[in-house]
């Protein structure tokens, strides 16, 4: 099957879910399974549950280019802003979980910096892209082999603030490791933001948030070639190393085969409803 057929077959498999409540799933993953029946009533309790949680819709992009996860992040956030306020007080949709896997090497820096003018000029001679976000931290790399994640979300609708969500995005992350059967994998105290292996980072952590919305997240080293953080210092931490999922479980991991994982980690830790979003436009 090409590039473009797996595609659409995910899309079809999350449009499918969007329509059908009956525990259609992603490659394994129910987005919205259909409670089941317990003793004493369990439907109805269950069913109760889910109508509680908030709903994160769930983007899936495929492989794209940076630039193009980073208009949608836009539109999500300038449409969560003019709900501002209102949602809060219905509870039910809490905004987008935005995924992909880019396309080609970006090196991108934080409010923090990161980067040289030398040494932006250096990274582009080398055929990356240099983009300056607004995200926290200093620089770090994105590219292909890589699962990145950027929930726009309004915390107030999961009951999170701002340290929380970080700390549940790194919780997402080692809960995906240890599904992958990775079990060491750990989140650091301050500056050492991200999950580690070790003293190797296989998941970085960098976030925006404005009047209680989130943007950016994380992004996961799943078959990502390492040698293009050899020419920055990741994140600006000197003497620590970066790894991938493929090199510690030593065989190849593709993004579409940690994506299961991952929506299972990210419903536990957040406590939501998954419905997949219909367009990305």
């Amino acid at each position: 099957m090409n590039e473009w057929m797996r595609l659409n077959l995910l899309i079809t498999q999350l449009r499918a879910s969007l329509y059908h409540n009956s525990g259609a799933a992603i490659r394994g993953v129910a987005l919205n399974p259909r409670p089941q029946a317990r003793a004493g009533g369990g439907v109805r309790e269950a069913a109760a549950r889910m109508m509680r949680q908030a709903v994160v819709r769930l983007v899936w992009l495929g492989r794209v280019q940076y630039a193009e996860l980073l208009a949608l992040q836009e539109r999500w956030l300038r449409r969560l802003q003019a709900e501002h306020g209102t949602k809060v007080l219905s509870g039910t949709e809490a905004g987008a979980l935005l995924l992909c896997e880019p396309a080609g090497p970006v090196y991108t820096t934080g409010l923090r910096g990161g980067l040289t003018p030398e040494e932006t000029a250096r990274l582009r001679a080398l055929g990356a892209e240099v983009r300056a976000t607004g995200r926290g931290g200093l620089a770090t790399f994105h590219g292909p082999g890589q699962l990145l994640c950027h929930p726009v979300l309004d915390l107030r609708c999961l009951g999170l603030r701002l340290r929380t969500h970080v700390a549940a995005l790194e919780a997402c992350a080692v809960r995906l490791c240890e599904l992958q059967g990775l079990k060491g994998a750990r989140a650091r105290p301050p500056p050492y933001t991200g999950v580690w292996l070790g003293e190797r980072k296989v998941c970085a952590i960098g976030v925006r948030c404005g009047r209680h919305i989130t943007t950016h997240g994380l992004a996961l080293n799943c078959s990502t070639d390492l040698t293009w953080f050899e020419h920055i210092v990741p994140c600006g931490l000197v003497g620590t190393g970066v790894t991938s999922l493929s090199r510690e479980l030593q065989r190849h991991i593709t993004v579409d085969e940690v994506m299961p994982s991952f929506l299972v980690a990210f419903k536990e830790t957040y406590k939501c409803t998954l419905v997949s979003y219909d367009s990305p436009n």
